[in-house]
């Protein structure tokens, strides 16, 4: 919990921008509790740090031992943020954002440190990429754009919208517990479904550390985001972490590019843009190839000096009607059932077999199917089609 008073003090040390920080002073000398006044194009790190504690689900952290080796492995999250040099903080700011008008716990503003370390880039092409690390085939299945020339998984406009409109599906289907719909994401909701009637309990009486049948991959998925949130939290309390915090940076918006934009590099050099900082937050448009069909493209850029956001958060999700989605391939309900019917997810202890098995088919067809041989190796996390992929 940030004290009061200090707040006041910590937003008045905002540095590098003597006009925004002359704001502040002037504010904070009328009410202690307002946070800094800067232009619409900008926001505080410590406005940031409080619109996240204010969405997580579960605000009271009470550390569990099985937390402690999390909280160690993901302690470098909370330097991070207020590491001015290693300045993620825009991005995590733009993903709460994103998640805050869905109406989302942020709580899943923690997912892109498990999967990716909140690195747009991170990843290959033969595996999962980008910052919340779909694979390919999943990425397809939600809408994003993969292709020869093209892979929206490192777009963080293309993927934080697939991955906010699944979370927002998640979460209404598993009635509102982020713990259920955090497992489903990474296993996959008929895994969960299947553990809950393995169980006998509904999603309103189930415990999700207690059901059956999930791999530990699974459960433990849920301790590291829960000991993310705790380590965020006891950064709070620390003021010098705060004072580091407590500095304007760019509200990050999607903006759509012309269809003769050119280069990354050029288009940033006209448009008055950080081609070097773009060149971070976009790889898909680095390694951009092709222009691809079904859509234009968007860079996620600093809204323009003075101006408040064109396009929001609330706008790239939408109200869960594909017209609203200005930037995900519009695709029908029922090919994203038929989607789901014939895809599954590799969970830990999985064998080709037994996938078989538990969906009626041969191993052999899994194979040809997957253009696999008998010697290949499935690992957690591929996507395997379950019916013969059209050509």
């Amino acid at each position: 919990m940030i004290r009061p008073g200090l707040l006041a003090c910590l937003l008045a040390l905002v540095g590098g921008f003597p006009q925004a920080r002359a704001q502040a002073d002037a504010v904070a000398a009328t009410n202690p509790l307002a946070a800094p006044v800067l232009p619409p194009d900008m926001l505080d790190g410590v406005q940031i740090y409080q619109q996240f504690r204010d969405g997580l689900a579960e605000p009271d952290c009470q550390p569990q031992s099985a937390d402690a080796q999390w909280q160690r492995e993901f302690s470098r999250a909370p330097r991070r943020l207020a590491d001015r040099d290693d300045d993620i903080l825009p991005l995590f700011g733009y993903v709460v954002g994103a998640l805050r008008d869905a109406g989302l716990p942020t709580e899943f503003a923690l997912i892109p440190f498990v999967e990716s370390g909140y690195h747009p880039a991170a990843g290959s092409s033969a595996g999962p990429a980008g910052l919340w690390q779909f694979v390919s085939l999943t990425a397809r299945n939600h809408g994003v754009r993969v292709r020869s020339g093209y892979d929206g998984r490192l777009s963080p406009v293309d993927s934080t919208q697939a991955a906010v409109r699944y979370l927002k599906t998640l979460h209404g289907m598993f009635g509102g517990d982020w713990r259920l719909a955090v497992m489903a994401y990474n296993a996959g909701e008929n895994r969960v479904l299947q553990a809950l009637r393995h169980a006998g309990t509904s999603v309103d009486s189930t415990r999700a550390s207690k059901l059956p049948g999930l791999s530990r991959t699974t459960s433990t998925y849920v301790q590291k985001l829960h000991a993310l949130a705790c380590s965020l939290e006891r950064a709070g309390e620390h003021s010098d972490w705060l004072a580091n915090l407590a500095r304007p940076v760019p509200r990050l918006q999607p903006l759509q590019l012309p269809s003769d934009f050119g280069s990354l590099s050029s288009w940033a050099q006209n448009e008055g843009h950080d081609a070097d900082q773009l060149a971070g937050l976009n790889p898909a448009l680095t390694r951009l190839r092709s222009t691809p069909s079904g859509g234009p493209l968007w860079v996620l850029a600093p809204a323009a000096e003075g101006a408040a956001p064109s396009i929001t958060a609330a706008d790239l999700i939408g109200s869960g009607d594909d017209r609203d989605a200005p930037f995900l391939t519009r695709r029908r309900d029922d090919d994203r059932e038929a989607d789901a019917a014939t895809s599954y997810t590799v969970v830990r202890g999985d064998t080709l077999s037994s996938i078989a098995k538990r969906h009626g088919l041969r191993t052999q067809q899994l194979q040809q199917w997957n253009r696999m041989s008998g010697r290949s190796v499935i690992k957690p996390g591929m996507v395997l089609h379950l019916a013969e992929p059209a050509r």
